[in-house]
């Protein structure tokens, strides 16, 4: 009887220890595989393995790339990609940025750059602006295909300058192509100037994807598509001479 309960307790104590043994070798593993993965060499980002995509030509490319850089070394998964991207956004001409860990040792780096809808002039140069205002470059000649925005430039009112912006991000992109220049006295009298010289009266930026509509019907009537002028201020009852 002593013996069997000996033998017992013999066993209980082997299971203990077994199990102790286990415990010990999975948390061995974790603790070695957490090693590897963030703070070893073995998933470390490598400066020639990042990639800086989609920047366009007003984005200042070598400071994404030199911001981005600075991940050199350190394991993809220790990276704090937030931070990187909080930094990108500073970047002038910037509007997004996504990062993605490409596995063992890269980064895509996609950036989505601001494109400029106008060309305010400024002395002797011209401000880019998107459809947010924000500056995006500042430029001695409006390139082509963005138009040259006039507006009261007292300094104060923006009012004028913010319907310009909201009717130009409202354009197709087939419109806004022909669109060579716009004026606004006040944030109520937009008005474009089209490729061939033909003026769109079209008032505040209100109803502007109904006044697209209007002016695209007008321009492909037959009745109306010669036409100097297209009114559409009033998209339910339109004019054009």
């Amino acid at each position: 009887m002593v013996d069997r309960l000996a033998e017992r307790a013999a066993m209980r104590r082997h299971r203990r220890w077994r199990r102790l043994a286990w415990t010990l070798l999975v948390l061995v593993l974790v603790g070695a595989l957490a090693w590897l993965a963030f703070f070893s060499p073995v998933l470390a980002t490598r400066a020639d393995d990042v990639r800086v995509v989609g920047a366009g030509s007003l984005v200042d490319t070598s400071e994404v790339e030199r911001i981005a850089a600075e991940a050199d070394g350190v394991p993809l998964p220790r990276l704090d990609t937030v931070s990187l991207r909080t930094r990108m956004l500073d970047v002038r001409g910037v509007k997004d940025v996504a990062i993605v860990r490409d596995w063992p040792h890269g980064l895509t780096v996609r950036v989505t750059p601001r494109e400029p809808v106008a060309a305010v002039p400024e002395q002797n140069r011209y401000a880019l602006l998107d459809t947010d205002g924000v500056r995006v470059a500042t430029v001695t000649k409006a390139p082509k295909g963005v138009p040259v925005v006039t507006v009261p430039v007292d300094g104060a009112d923006h009012h004028a300058l913010d319907a310009v912006l909201a009717v130009l991000g409202a354009l197709p992109e087939k419109l806004s192509a022909q669109v060579t220049a716009v004026e606004a006295a006040t944030q109520d009298t937009v008005e474009l100037t089209l490729k061939g010289g033909a003026r769109v009266v079209w008032g505040s930026a209100q109803d502007s994807a109904l006044k697209v509509r209007v002016l695209e019907a007008l321009r492909a009537a037959k009745q109306t598509r010669d036409a100097h002028v297209f009114d559409v201020s009033a998209p339910t009852l339109p004019v054009t001479r």
